[in-house]
């Protein structure tokens, strides 16, 4: 067999097929599937008129995330729809209201190196960070997924993304992100794209998911890391037992990919990506000066423990800007336990931050943080649509927790590097 990459050797051992080359279409294994009470509420419908029993009820996880908690009657009714589900077919993975999705996965131990994750939500590749292939799919799609297991994919091609150098203070993996987006678009569609590079091997697994979230923002099929000792380490702590073949699930050496793209991460700035797409980044430095209303910290993407220490350590000691709104909602209900304990949500806090509850909320249009027409946000989310955080007049630019927390404090777009402490240099 000539040699693969990660990808295609995944998709071989799910499908049984050894000719799986890109562009052909095979019959996936699915080891793990998700959903939450919003992708739910359009397949589980159709699953109880069918009344087809779930394939394996061990092998699904439910979360209650984006109408978390209930704000209405109707979003309390996804809610108690999502709950209901799981009473009936037995479903003992179910997470209500203790965190998004994404990071749900990884927190709970549900990951592991060169597994087939299919999630009903479009940032399910953020998984890939583990070395497993994820990808989101639609209703219809999770309808055959749950009840029999299996589903049919095209397999994609690899594209190989190189990172080399050291990230400077106060540039993260969301900036390489939106770098990213602006220099390969947004129209890298069939392809899964490989991380890999000095960049990538420094970070931690908080930042790696970063990179495999936004995956979909270049319009990829999925994003994917190579496991290493740090995936291992947080296996180990989150998952308890590690396979022994974890780290064989590497490309070969000589593996063709689709494209390679070379980056020296160490010349990266922190980036701003302008209303209303991730690809219109450029340094943050370009938008000072831009008048802002409110900074949202929040969504699998930009509201882990790690991303809330980011805006702490620019926020310490500094308050947001009369006029200026600063929310934080925490990636989970774990998040605000750590931060609370630590002292980041006391930093963030007397900041004049307000504290949400834990969920998808404002990054998806939903709950408490949404825009009004004319509000300008600058926000850790993944994506920035229009209308995609509220009013479809209203005005969203995408950053770091750095640059959210440094633009609060200003009331308009900042670089975040003046802001931080001297020791994030050591």
């Amino acid at each position: 067999m000539s040699a693969s990459t990660l990808v295609q050797k995944i998709i071989r051992r799910a499908s049984g097929r050894a000719d799986a080359t890109p562009g052909a279409v095979v019959v996936m294994r699915v080891d793990l599937a998700m959903a939450t009470d919003l992708s739910g509420s359009l397949w589980r419908p159709k699953l109880e008129e069918l009344r087809a029993p779930i394939w394996d009820p061990t092998k699904i996880v439910l979360v209650n995330d984006h109408f978390a908690p209930g704000y209405d009657p109707y979003s309390a009714s996804f809610l108690q729809g999502l709950r209901r589900f799981a009473a009936d077919y037995g479903i003992a993975n179910f997470h209500d209201m203790e965190g998004i999705c994404h990071v749900i996965l990884a927190e709970k131990g549900y990951l592991r190196p060169g597994i087939f994750v299919a999630g009903g939500d479009s940032h399910t590749p953020m998984a890939g960070a583990f070395g497993c292939l994820a990808m989101g799919f639609g209703a219809t799609d999770m309808v055959a997924i749950a009840a029999t297991g299996e589903t049919w994919l095209q397999v994609p091609a690899t594209m190989l993304i190189q990172l080399d150098g050291k990230l400077d203070t106060g540039v993260t993996a969301k900036d390489l992100m939106l770098m990213l987006c602006g220099r390969l678009g947004m129209n890298n569609a069939a392809t899964v794209v490989q991380y890999r590079g000095a960049a990538v091997e420094a970070m931690p697994m908080s930042e790696r998911l970063v990179l495999t979230n936004m995956a979909a923002e270049l319009g990829c099929d999925s994003g994917i890391i190579e496991p290493d000792e740090t995936t291992l380490t947080y296996l180990r702590e989150h998952a308890g037992v590690i396979d022994e073949d974890a780290l064989s699930w590497v490309s070969d050496d000589n593996a063709e990919y689709a494209s390679i793209e070379v980056f020296d991460a160490k010349s990266v700035e922190p980036q701003v990506a302008a209303p209303h797409s991730p690809e219109k980044s450029a340094a943050a430095s370009e938008f000072a000066g831009v008048r802002i209303d409110q900074a949202y910290i929040g969504a699998c993407v930009g509201a882990k423990i790690e991303d809330l220490r980011m805006a702490a350590a620019a926020l310490n000691g500094k308050k947001i800007a009369p006029g200026t709104r600063l929310l934080v909602a925490p990636a989970s209900r774990a998040t605000t336990t750590e931060a609370a304990g630590d002292g980041t949500l006391q930093t963030l806090l007397e900041a004049g931050a307000t504290l949400l509850p834990t969920g998808c909320g404002a990054c998806a249009g939903l709950g408490a943080g949404v825009l009004a027409q004319g509000d300008v946000c600058i926000s850790t989310t993944n994506r920035n649509f229009k209308g995609r955080m509220g009013h479809k007049d209203s005005l969203v630019y995408l950053a770091s927790p750095y640059t959210v927390a440094a633009s609060a404090v200003h009331g308009h777009i900042a670089d975040p590097r003046d802001f931080l402490c001297s020791e994030l240099d050591a």
